[in-house]
């Protein structure tokens, strides 16, 4: 109903595997990442291949509030926030949602190990992107890269969403396996461990302003658990 949700969703954050430089701001580890290809391509696809089957992961979101329709938020504490959001924005569909943030995550984590900042720059919230690029800069000046390998989701639920305003704001807890080190400019390990796989857990929150005919997200704030 919604594909240009999933293919414009844009979201910032700070991944998890940024724990080398920002694991304030991080989820703690508790067992590792890697470069990414299209990720708003390819949750397009999935979605697409999920209508096809007639997938139960794919729900089309009701006009009214209408909570048996949203099963994929029943039981989570967003409910209610879901119903306002989609109260103001109809077309607003957490399961698509969800499909574009998992894909936006995978891609943010990619564009934080490469230091692309052309990738990161849109998808992240001004603050949430200067502390983004200052982590890049220092891993730069200290010649030092990231290996990051995605393994997958263990799980991605929405466990908040409101009105703030005019902007809907959207919670996602995270939990992905990943393995990820740092290595010099010589290329000798310096921190982590690229055969060493990590539980992680994520919380990010993403905004987006109502009133705006532009249908993309930002990720405002990060945090771990």
């Amino acid at each position: 109903m919604n594909n240009d949700l999933i293919l414009t969703l844009i979201f910032a954050a700070v991944a998890a595997f940024v724990l080398f430089k920002l694991r304030s701001v991080l989820g703690r580890r508790e067992g590792h990442e890697q470069q990414q290809p299209d990720y708003f391509a390819e949750a397009e696809r999935s979605t697409k291949a999920a209508e096809e089957k007639g997938s139960d992961n794919v729900v089309q979101m009701p006009t009214s509030a209408d909570r048996d329709q949203l099963e994929i938020v029943s039981d989570s504490p967003a409910i209610d926030g879901v119903l306002e959001i989609q109260a103001i924005d109809g077309g607003f569909d957490p399961a698509r949602f969800l499909d574009g943030a998992k894909a936006a995550f995978e891609m943010i984590v990619g564009a934080f190990a490469n230091g692309d900042r052309d990738i990161l720059q849109p998808l992240l919230a001004p603050d949430v992107y200067r502390s983004f690029e200052q982590a890049i800069a220092d891993r730069e000046q200290a010649g030092e890269s990231l290996e990051t390998t995605f393994i997958g989701f263990k799980s991605a639920d929405m466990t908040a969403a409101a009105m703030q305003g005019h902007d809907a704001r959207v919670t996602v807890t995270f939990v992905s396996e990943q393995s990820n080190a740092v290595r010099d400019a010589e290329g000798n390990l310096v921190d982590g461990d690229p055969t060493s796989i990590e539980r992680i857990t994520d919380v990010w929150t993403f905004a987006r302003d109502t009133r705006s005919s532009n249908p993309n997200w930002q990720l405002v704030e990060t945090g771990g658990m």
